[in-house]
């Protein structure tokens, strides 16, 4: 490792806390725009950035190992970044521009980024650390569910979000016959409809993933060895499990940020710039909450391309000058491509106040979500070819409520008189 003198011997130092995509993103663009500066990379991780949009399919056993892979030690090197694997940070020290790690050592940073993303949250029942209960995250833990998939013949899923449908298909791939327990009346029930939901609760049925409504996990049952053999439900219903999938959400990595004078609240708060209350610091990716002008409300958006964009976007304004740099805004969106159709998310289709909807044949649905006049985001199953333009229409920020008909025309396309007003791209 670098020695701290040769850091601070060289022209502005810059810090990223973080090797996912929003991290290594920023490095990159560092790197790219300066000359001389220090760029630090800290992550607990163990290897490099790799993509955790195909973790799932390494996971189904669809993809090798080698594919997940995006960076090398030699991509860091060529670039003149410090990267520092399974390196732990334990406090930031504002008041001297420092980053401490659990090991002791100190960062000093003229620009720091926080990119430390989340945590899959674990369920507070008994026996939920037994063996063969997983979260899905990180490599590491697609390594473990492929294995277990693989050796499995039951189990439960748990989790009524992107995750937990991801959870699905790698049991269905496996072949393992699968009981899925969902709080909500509806998979994805903050979005979706029980009109569009019942379109994916039957794809799931005919992939042997059985959707189980309106429950939660009371406990697990375990065998002598301590490994999980069955979930027990809060009606008392018991499902046979060799395996069991947690996508419950994620905790934000936000712990080491206590008694610093950044500000936390669900993610690290920053304005529209990326910057929180202290100018030096910056935060991207899964953990910022970062105030969205077309809203006009904080949002979080740790999606693949967001986060990448968010990493980018940070970098840039940490190389502006003081009180200068752009606001980020950006229009994400989410695939799915387990089923037999296509489906896609788009916006924030969460936020939305009012909704409109259509069915235009069995697996083929659309839901608009509007805010304030405002198309906010939706959901996509069937055709996507609408994708982009409204995509568009979401940047625009333009009130187009009263028009939803056109916007649900089976052939619609864009409306020529409203224009795109900011960034657009796909996860």
């Amino acid at each position: 490792m670098t020695s701290q003198s040769i850091r601070e011997d060289r022209d502005d130092s810059y810090v990223i806390i973080g090797d996912g995509v929003a991290g290594s993103s920023a490095a990159d663009v560092l790197a790219e725009q300066t000359d001389d500066a220090s760029i630090t990379v800290l992550t607990a991780e163990s290897e490099p950035l790799y993509n955790r949009i195909l973790i799932k399919e390494y996971a189904k056993g669809t993809v090798p190992e080698e594919t997940v892979q995006i960076h090398d030690q030699a991509w860091y090197d060529e670039r003149d970044i410090d990267l520092e694997l399974d390196t732990r940070v334990s406090t930031i020290e504002t008041d001297d521009n420092a980053v401490v790690t659990a090991a002791g050592e100190r960062y000093h940073y003229d620009k720091l980024l926080v990119a430390t993303g989340g945590t899959p949250r674990s369920l507070p029942v008994p026996n939920a650390d037994a063996e063969g209960v997983t979260s899905f995250w990180t490599i590491e833990d697609a390594r473990r569910i492929r294995e277990k998939a693989a050796a499995a013949e039951t189990g439960t899923i748990v989790g009524g979000g992107l995750l937990g449908i991801d959870y699905a298909a790698i049991a269905a791939a496996q072949d393992v016959d699968a009981s899925y327990l969902i709080r909500e009346d509806r998979w994805f029930s903050r979005a979706m409809s029980e009109t569009g939901a019942a379109i994916v609760h039957d794809a799931l049925d005919e992939r042997g993933v059985t959707p189980v409504l309106e429950t939660t996990v009371d406990h697990f049952e375990t065998d002598d060895d301590g490994h999980v053999v069955a979930t027990v439900d809060s009606e008392g219903d018991v499902y046979d499990s060799d395996c069991v999938g947690v996508a419950i959400g994620t905790e934000s990595n936000t712990a080491f940020l206590e008694g610093t004078p950044i500000p936390v609240d669900d993610g690290v708060l920053v304005d529209g710039r990326l910057q929180t209350d202290d100018p030096d610091v910056y935060a991207a990716g899964d953990v910022a909450q970062y105030h969205d002008r077309r809203l006009g409300r904080p949002v979080k958006n740790g999606s693949w391309g967001s986060a990448a964009a968010q990493g980018e976007h940070a970098a840039e304004n940490m190389l502006a000058p003081a009180g200068a740099g752009e606001h980020f805004e950006f229009v994400p969106s989410y695939t799915v491509t387990h089923f037999s159709f296509p489906m896609a998310s788009f916006g924030h289709p969460g936020l939305g106040e009012t909704y409109r909807e259509r069915t235009y044949g069995e697996t083929e649905w659309r839901r608009l979500a509007f805010r304030d006049g405002m198309l906010v985001g939706g959901v996509l199953i069937g055709d996507l070819s609408v994708l982009q333009p409204l995509k568009e229409l979401t940047a625009s920020g333009r009130r187009v409520q009263g028009r939803a008909g056109e916007l649900l025309a089976p052939t619609f396309d864009g409306l020529a008189d409203v224009t795109a007003a900011s960034p657009i791209a796909s996860d």
